[in-house]
Order: structure tokens, then sequence, then C-alpha cells
């Protein structure tokens, strides 16, 4: 059941809006009407134009509920797509990639001449070993070149791949080589997390001792720390791919049908056993590229930084395959936003005159605790949007990201979309969206969202909050669940017949709005009441003192559940008695006093993934004083052991 919602609006503050400016909507690739095309003839002319085909489609889509089919009997190659054509059009010296590592001064510049030697060789190399059309592969990499070629290397091959983000633990890898049954790894030796080496090889070794289907691996020398090499299974990837041709007639790309899969992305699930979420090949690219090129108004000139890491979805789709279908300069960056100081993204930012910067809340809220003035060190005049991505941002982050980052002009593009997804499904267009502190404004054209309440009736804009369902199909829409036909109907399908439940709640305000709620699942059932996790953190967040907050539930005897709350205060300051107090009653007076938190536990850092996430499922695990689950996914695993000490001595009010 859905909670019923306090109002919040003055908190969100939806008086609070900042229209398109007429400069930006003059020079806009989406322009006014956009959203009055015929969504099917909308994505029929961007599969054409956007891409190119060695078989035209021939049927734009079949929908047999819960299954979708786009840009049917085309045959397509994804490598081509990104990269060949553009250095057959004459794109070839454009800067492709800004790559920067961690340590400094370690940087390179890509071409797309120099993109496609380098994927062809990788192409050579990887089928010198028998990777070819429908060869399974794990990948198991950090922010490096080689983790780019290697994806567009498979699709050159046809090979379906899964990425697995390099920070996971060994037992999170072979889960999912062994789910998809990979026979290949690809790895590196080690890669640097603030600093230090982080071992990347004997994780791998660990993950395939438990993978009886993975019998070789490529492992890439970024770190040169000492591994352990398995003679006939493991083989160094200069060994394999330096002296290989770069000469595409060598690699053509393969023909792809427009439904093959493509690759493979895992989710969480509840049962604690990953979801393989299914992506096949055209829709996936139409929708990725199509969304770029408008939400970001990507231009020729345009140099885009997706800040988010490869081994999420949103890597694949917005640092890896949207923007390079659409022959964008991208910056990638190996590292986190803190080595060596709290500046490097603004130095970043500076160096490569970046013009779109696409992050997540946690990372703008990191930045706001930090303070506005590393941001001005650095000049920051040459951007022209700024996003966010993979949570609902509270409205005074928002405003923050606007003001120190965006220089007050800025507009902020807030896109709500999942790994189910594969493109963003909700999103302000900054030429035409009058813009909301912590909305996610509109639906892009042809999807077709809804609000819905417990009996599947659709909630009227203004009249509270509900599940979020999407009721038609869209391009980049998952096919299913990997082998798992009946958990994919169960989990997405099944609680509103004939429309997909997302998992998250939402409201839709008067003027068709979209407010993300946060999860379903992240729902507190205190004295009978049932409170939202987002709500509280974004009352906390609202206090001019806190930074950033986490809200999870423990049990408690006497109202079923307790809030508790992990708030980082601005400066790096200390909690206290009266502090705890203060934050307490300021929840009680913009949500109600059955909001109050039962415990604010004060930290200098919440428990983070390199990409930004907060962990909050550890945060559960802090509350309810359980043993601490896998942290090998943290930025900083030794975080979460302090917050539960922390945690341990505080007392509740």
């Amino acid at each position: 059941m859905m909670p019923e919602t306090t109002n919040i609006s003055n908190l969100m503050n939806e008086q609070r809006s900042y229209p398109p400016s007429a400069e930006f909507t003059a020079q806009a690739n989406a322009q006014p009407g956009f959203y009055d095309q015929d969504p099917d003839e909308f994505w029929e002319r961007e599969g054409r134009e956007r891409l190119s085909w060695f078989t035209p489609f021939s049927t734009l889509k079949e929908w047999n509920p819960p299954y979708a089919k786009w840009y049917l009997g085309g045959k397509i190659n994804a490598c081509y797509n990104a990269v060949d054509r553009h250095v057959e059009n004459g794109l070839g010296d454009k800067v492709a990639y800004y790559w920067e590592g961690e340590p400094v001064d370690d940087r390179k510049t890509i071409t797309y001449a120099d993109l496609q030697r380098e994927v062809v060789k990788t192409a050579n190399g990887f089928a010198s070993l028998g990777i070819g059309k429908g060869t399974h592969v794990g990948v198991y990499m950090g922010m490096v070149p080689e983790l780019v070629y290697t994806m567009l290397a498979l699709t050159r091959l046809g090979a379906p791949f899964t990425v697995v983000f390099g920070g996971f633990s060994a037992d999170s890898l072979s889960g999912r080589l062994n789910d998809m049954q990979c026979t290949h790894l690809i790895t590196q030796d080690g890669s640097y997390r603030r600093g230090k080496v982080f071992d990347l090889k004997a994780t791998a070794d660990t993950a395939m001792d438990a993978a009886p289907s993975t019998t070789t691996s490529i492992v890439l020398k970024r770190c040169s720390n000492d591994v352990v090499m398995h003679e006939g299974r493991d083989h160094w990837w200069h060994d394999v791919v330096d002296g290989q041709s770069d000469d595409p007639a060598s690699r053509p790309c393969e023909p792809m049908d427009s439904e093959d899969l493509m690759f493979l992305m895992y989710s969480s699930g509840t049962t604690g056993k990953p979801k393989g979420v299914v992506h096949s090949t055209a829709g996936y690219l139409a929708g990725t590229s199509t969304t770029h090129h408008y939400i970001f108004d990507i231009k020729p000139d345009t140099v885009y930084w997706c800040a988010a890491d490869i081994g999420w979805i949103t890597g694949h789709s917005y640092i890896v395959f949207g923007p390079l279908v659409n022959a964008t300069t991208s910056v990638m960056y190996e590292g986190t936003p803190d080595f060596p100081d709290k500046d490097r993204w603004w130095e970043i930012i500076e160096r490569y005159k970046v013009t779109v910067l696409y992050c997540a809340p946690t990372a703008i809220r990191t930045h706001m605790k930090w303070g506005p003035e590393y941001a001005q060190k650095h000049d920051l005049s040459t951007l022209k949007v700024i996003g966010s991505v993979g949570e609902p941002i509270n409205p005074e982050a928002w405003v923050w990201y606007r003001d120190h980052i965006g220089g007050g002009r800025t507009p902020v593009v807030d896109t709500w979309w999942q790994t189910e997804n594969g493109m963003v499904l909700i999103t302000p267009l900054p030429g035409l969206s009058t813009l909301k502190p912590g909305s996610a404004s509109k639906p892009f054209i042809g999807i077709e969202p809804a609000v819905l309440d417990d009996h599947g009736e659709e909630i009227a804009p203004g009249a509270g909050a509900g599940y979020l369902v999407v009721k038609k199909p869209w391009p980049a829409m998952l096919r299913g669940l990997y082998n798992d036909d009946a958990r994919y109907k169960d989990t997405y399908w099944s609680r509103f017949p004939g429309v997909y439940m997302a998992g998250d709640g939402a409201r839709v305000d008067a003027d068709g709005d979209y407010w993300l709620m946060g999860r379903i699942d992240d729902v507190m059932n205190v004295s009978g009441h049932r409170l939202s996790t987002i709500e509280i953190e974004s009352a906390l967040v609202d206090h001019p003192d806190v930074a950033e907050a986490a809200v999870t539930a423990r049990a408690d005897a006497l109202t079923g559940q307790a809030v508790v709350a992990f708030v980082t205060l601005k400066g790096g300051r200390d909690g206290s008695p009266e502090k705890l107090a203060e934050l307490r009653d300021h929840v009680g007076k913009v949500i109600g006093a059955i909001a109050k938190p039962a415990n604010i536990v004060f930290t200098p850092e919440l428990p983070k993934t390199r990409s930004g996430k907060i962990m909050r499922r550890l945060l559960r695990d802090v509350a309810e004083h359980r043993p601490l689950g896998d942290t090998t996914t943290l930025a900083d695993p030794t975080v979460v052991s302090e917050i539960a000490d922390r945690a341990a001595v505080g007392k509740d009010e």
C-alpha cells in the first residue's frame, strides 16, 4: 500500500519556477510543438535518420504485453553506428573522449579515428581467443578507455556482454558470470581509488573459481600491481591486442537483428538474486541517442560529461552508446571527486571547457557539504546544461547546483529512468520546460506514465501520491529478464495488469509535472502512519545546516517502526544534542510530529558507491544492529563501520 504522504508543497515549492530563456529556446534542439508530434511518426523518423542500417527496418514496433519489439526487420550494428560511420563521414579527427585518469597528469585525447583503430585491434584480439557472434562475455573493469574499446569490440563481433561494476565483490561477479554463462572475462590488474590500487585481478580470480563456464580471461595492465596469471587461462591484454591489425576491413561489423541481445545489466532484486535485465540492439540505440540529443541539447561543438560509472546503466546509455551514436565529444574520468582535492571535478570542467554535466544528486549534495568555494576557484562559465540522475533530487540541492555550478543561468534537467528503462523517460527539455526544483517535469515524447492508487485507479493531478506506472512501450525498454519470464511478469506486470510498474512512488501536480517520491519499498510504518523516506530526507536537507541526509527505519516494539536518520552537517561540523533536537523539531514543523526521527546519527560521510549512490541497505543494517552486508561496492568501505560505531552509542529521544 502506498503511503498517504503529507503534502509538502511548501518544501517542494512548486511556485518557485524557472521558465526557459528566449535565447536558449531560439537555439534549442527541441522547439515549440515538440510534444505535439505523433509519437510513432517521431520514433520512426528518429530510427531512420539517427541510425545507419545495413537493412532498413520494415515495422516500427510490435506490442504483445508484456513484450515489445522495435524496428522489426532491420539489420544494424552498434559499433558501426557509434564509430565507423563517423570516420567514414569525415569526423575521424573529432575528439570522442577526453580521458582523465585518477593520477594527476594521466590523460589521453581519443579521436573517432583513434577509437576505430583501437576497437578494431581489440575485436581482432578477442576473436583470436574464440570470441565471436553469440559468445557471452563478462567485463569487470574500471573507468579506463579499454572498457569502452571492449564494449564496442564486443558489439562489433556480435558478442553479448555484461559489464559488472569494478567495485563489486567476487560473489557478485561470479553470480553474474554464472547466470549469463559467460565463457570469457575481460578485466584488469588493478584500478585506482583515491590514490590506492584496488586489486581487481584477485577478485576476478576468486569469481572465476566459482564460475565453471568462464574459462578464459584477458587482463589489462593498468596499475602494474602484482597479480597471479594462470597459464592457459589468463592472457595479458597487450599480448592479445597490441599486435593486431587496426584496418576496419580486417574485422567488419557483424550485422545484427534489431532485437538481438546486446547486453545484460543486472539490477538488485528483493530476493537477493540479481535480475538480468535484457537490452536488445536497435531500440536501445534509438532511445538513448534520441533522448541524449534533445535532453542535453547536444550540438556539434558540445563537450559533454556524464560523471557516472560505466558499470551502471547510466554509463552504458549516456557515457558510451548514446553520446557516441551522436558523434559527441565526451569527458571520461577514472577517479573520485575528491582526489587529490575536492575541486577535481571543477578543474576538469575548466580544462576541457565542458558544456554539459550530468551527475547524481548525492554527488551534488556532497559538493554542497564541502562548500561552493571549491567550484569558485575555477571557470565554469562554459556550462550550458546541467543534469541529475539516479534518485529524486531535493529542491535545496537543485537550487544549489543551479546557482553555484550553473552560475544561476543554466537549465537543470532532473531526469527519471531506471536500469530497466534503458533511456530517460521523464525529464525537462531545457528549451521548453518551466523548471521546478525537485520535479522531473514531464514525460518524453511517446512515454505515457500515470500515477495509480491501490485499486489501480488513476490519481488526478494535484490529488496525491501513488504508484508510478508506464502504459505504453518505449524503444529502449527491457525485453525481459534473462531466462526468467515468470519473474519478469511477476516483478513488473502483475500488480496492475497491462502496465509496467516502476516500483517508485510519484505524484503529479496541477501543471502535469511529475514529482518522484522514491522507491515504494522505502516506506516506513510508524504507529500506523505510512511515511516516505524521501520526504523526511528532503525535510532534513531543507535545514540550512544540513549537507545531506539518509533515512531508514528500525523495528520498534511500541510504534512498529522508528525513523532513524543519518545526517552530515555542512562544513564538516560535529553534531550535538542541541542540534539533534533542533533537526527533530524542524522535521516536525515541515512534515508533522509523527515524522520526527527517533534517533539522528551525525556522521562526516554517508556510505556511497563510487557512482555516488547512498547505500541505504547498509544503513538499514546499522539501524537494526545487524551484521553489515557486502561493503565492497563502497567508495570508502571504512565509512559504514564508523557510522555503526556512532549509532551504537546514540540514544533515542
